[in-house]
């Protein structure tokens, strides 16, 4: 098992990855951490490790790539049958990767990879109540695994996986998609896991087994720049999907609407804006939540 850190400038958060990865309670575990260029004292912490764990191994790159290519670094220098990945500032509960293992060999062939529920922590008090409400009140229907029943579910947004801290697959497998995009640095995680699934099937461990900690989120901006390539990217799998009666480019515009609102930035996000939306119920609560989050924000002088 090879578990894949990619981390930069995290030295004050990235011993608790690590430590996290070395209290799995499965056997033979190798612990990858690619500093992706960190200007800080990263490397430091993680030789540290180094030093005093031989699981651990420090691979480095000479400047900042992103951490699609850190990620991509870590598949290629794995030595494990299966790699797994967790973002530096995240963390594992120590039966993660036993949980997930044990489900995929109960699963036997055809499945190639596994992820598992999320809890999220340091999340500031609106939006963890705003997320709390919507799980409970719209968590989908939608498959939650499997092969392109999956991928219909990823692309139309109606699964949120978080891959960067749940994923476990095959490693040969995971060479085989030709690696983690590196012209995206939103999605593509997402977008691995979709020709990750025109190979095989992802199970899913209905556990919250991964801790992901909120440090803030990229701008809008970004958003619209890599949904316009993710979506070009699997265009023939989003004209599929969409021939079947799903609106997959719908849902991404109204995500964008999403990180607009939360901003503030209530005009920029009239411009992706689906008038339907406000027949819809669950629609309008969603910019119900978004709307507060973009109030808050507004009074809290963080927008532009």
């Amino acid at each position: 098992m090879s578990v894949v850190i990619p981390a930069y400038d995290r030295a004050d958060v990235v011993s608790r990855a690590v430590d996290s990865a070395l209290a799995q309670t499965v056997d033979a575990v190798e612990v990858l951490v690619v500093d992706d260029g960190s200007t800080d004292e990263t490397a430091a912490v993680v030789r540290r490790f180094e030093r005093e764990d031989d699981r651990v191994r420090y691979l480095a790159h000479e400047t900042n790539r992103g951490v699609s290519a850190a990620r991509n670094t870590g598949v290629e220098a794995a030595t494990g049958e299966y790699v797994a990945f967790l973002d530096s500032d995240d963390e594992w509960l120590p039966r993660k990767l036993d949980r997930q293992l044990a489900l995929l060999d109960s699963r036997g062939e055809g499945w190639v990879g596994a992820y598992c529920d999320v809890v999220t922590a340091s999340r500031p008090t609106v939006g963890r109540i705003a997320a709390a409400v919507s799980d409970k009140v719209f968590r989908s229907r939608a498959p939650r695994e499997g092969g392109r029943e999956l991928a219909e579910s990823l692309l139309s947004m109606q699964v949120f996986m978080g891959p960067g801290s749940t994923l476990l697959a095959e490693r040969d497998a995971l060479r085989a998609t030709g690696g983690f995009d590196e012209g995206l640095s939103i999605y593509e995680d997402w977008d691995l896991v979709l020709r990750l699934l025109a190979a095989g099937k992802v199970a899913y461990v209905d556990e919250p087994l991964a801790v992901t900690h909120f440090t803030g989120d990229a701008p809008a901006e970004a958003y619209v720049e890599n949904d316009e390539r993710y979506l070009d990217r699997n265009a023939d799998l989003v004209a599929e999907v969409e021939r079947r009666g799903v609106a997959v480019r719908r849902a991404h515009r109204m995500g964008l609407v999403g990180h607009f609102l939360a901003e503030g930035r209530f005009r920029e996000a009239s411009a992706y804006l689906d008038r339907r939306a406000f027949t819809r119920p669950k629609d309008l609560a969603r910019l119900g939540f978004w709307s507060l989050l973009g109030l808050r924000a507004l009074a809290a002088g963080r927008t532009a």
